[in-house]
């Protein structure tokens, strides 16, 4: 029995593996005042001492005044050389594209000149045409049926050619805001060039328009409209009319002399209109082929 209780007390008493006792501190008995201070004194640590390692206070630079104001020139001038460079290539980019509007500006005018020629060209023949109206008049007044130089008279006052501006880069030009990248002289030149164009254009749509509209209307008063009809068929070869003006037969539909005698009236107006507006033409070529030069010379264009 003795031995099954101690087996017990010693299962109670056994301490888990891995167990690390807690240092106890130690008993200090207490001894008369002379020897508590010699007894502490012996008394030795169960647990060693940690060493306290002191690091030494970082010493700061205190700079001064002109290490400032060095880094404040290099920051400045890397800033400043940064915004040389990036201003460098905004000019080069603009520049190129300055070459490319002209070049772009030169083409147009080259096809201006063409279709500007021919348009000369058409209103000369036209001219050309009407200059016979007097004898014409004489010759229809006396016999109204004697009206084959009529015929010529209607193809030459039947219809117009209108000029239309190659405005390709003046659009673009507007637009994009790209006249700012041209030099003064040139954008006077090229707003020179479309006021000029702009002129022409209400000229062509009010004054000549007008005497167009007002010569067909009384001509289709006049007309005989099987006689009429062959003659205002439009065909054209390079700004030339090719439909022929040789009448069919007797062209009055009506034996009103006072008809006849306003639209002959109103053919002696589209003539000086068609002067006028071949003298625009004549104009806008001029300017034109002074641009072309005017380029070439000075961008060295081809």
């Amino acid at each position: 029995m003795k031995d099954k209780k101690k087996k017990k007390h010693k299962k109670k008493n056994k301490k888990p593996q891995g167990f690390i006792p807690y240092p106890v501190a130690p008993v200090i008995e207490r001894q008369p005042s002379g020897h508590h201070e010699q007894q502490i004194s012996n008394l030795k640590p169960e647990t060693p001492y940690m060493e306290v390692h002191k690091h030494p206070h970082h010493v700061t630079h205190k700079k001064k005044w002109p290490e400032y104001l060095l880094e404040f020139l290099m920051l400045f001038l890397a800033v400043f050389l940064g915004f040389l460079a990036e201003n460098f290539r905004e000019h080069q980019v603009e520049k190129e594209k300055e070459k490319q509007y002209i070049q772009s500006l030169y083409e147009d005018l080259q096809a201006d000149t063409l279709r500007l020629g021919l348009l000369i060209n058409y209103d000369r023949d036209k001219i050309a045409g009407l200059s016979n109206m007097m004898t014409c008049y004489d010759t229809v007044t006396k016999n109204l049926k004697s009206t084959s130089c009529m015929g010529i008279l209607i193809k030459h006052s039947k219809t117009n050619a209108a000029f239309q501006l190659s405005d390709r880069t003046l659009r673009q030009l507007t637009n994009a805001g790209g006249f700012r990248l041209l030099n003064k002289e040139d954008a006077d030149s090229i707003l020179a060039y479309e006021n000029s164009y702009k002129r022409y254009q209400n000229f062509e749509a009010t004054v000549f328009q007008t005497a167009q509209d007002n010569l067909r209307n009384t001509l289709n008063q006049l007309a005989d409209f099987k006689v009429n009809a062959p003659v205002q068929n439009f065909t054209t070869a390079l700004g030339v009319d090719t439909a022929s003006g040789k009448l069919r037969g007797p062209l009055l539909f009506t034996e009103d002399r006072v008809l006849l005698n306003k639209w002959f009236n109103e053919l002696a107006l589209y003539l000086r209109v068609t002067n006028g507006q071949q003298n625009i033409l004549t104009g806008l070529k001029t300017k034109a082929t002074g641009l072309i030069e005017y380029y070439r010379d000075k961008y060295h264009l081809e």
